[in-house]
């Protein structure tokens, strides 16, 4: 049944595991993976605190924008988003309409630990991380709410356990779609 299930899309906050568990449940789906940062990256050439550096956060998110737009049109895909990829109304469209969206959901103290020491994320390079990292999860919330289908609190589990969660939510999403085909 989960053959049916169209491609998957997780949201998130920087630090909720969206890399590791999009990885395993490709794996366990026997899907592609792809992380939305690294394939901007490949089609730049350009590390994204470089892309910050040059073309400042607007640049970044109009190439997002591009990555999300092509990225969502992939038939069976597990894709794993930027954090901030929300904050566009057109990515929300894009996930929202063209696949099921996971929001896996991490506390504010996870976050911070998961991130503490990753150079890579520029909007963490500041005096005060973790008011950085309660003010993004204060804006984006609602987003990543308004566009899930399948809320999944991490950062108590492993990722393993979190993936049988998950698989076990998608049967549940695609038998209830299915009597209404």
């Amino acid at each position: 049944m989960l053959e049916e299930v169209p491609s998957i899309f997780l949201v998130g906050p920087m630090g909720a595991g969206k890399t590791t568990v999009g990885r395993l449940l490709a794996k366990q789906l026997s899907r592609e993976f792809v992380d939305s940062d690294w394939y901007i990256e490949m089609q730049t050439g350009a590390d994204i605190p470089w892309i910050f550096a040059k073309e400042g956060e607007a640049g970044f998110r109009a190439r997002e924008t591009r990555a999300i737009d092509e990225l969502t049109q992939r038939p069976n895909i597990v894709l794993a988003t930027g954090g901030g990829a929300v904050m566009a109304e057109e990515n929300r469209r894009y996930l929202h309409e063209r696949g099921i969206v996971v929001y896996l959901n991490a506390p504010v103290d996870i976050q911070l630990i998961r991130t503490a020491k990753d150079k890579s994320r520029p909007l963490l390079q500041q005096p005060n991380p973790k008011k950085v990292l309660q003010e993004l999860y204060r804006i984006r919330d609602p987003l990543y709410q308004e566009v899930a289908h399948i809320v999944l609190p991490t950062g108590h589990t492993y990722p393993r356990h979190m993936v049988q969660q998950l698989l076990t939510q998608l049967q549940v999403l695609s038998a209830e779609a299915s009597k209404y085909e």
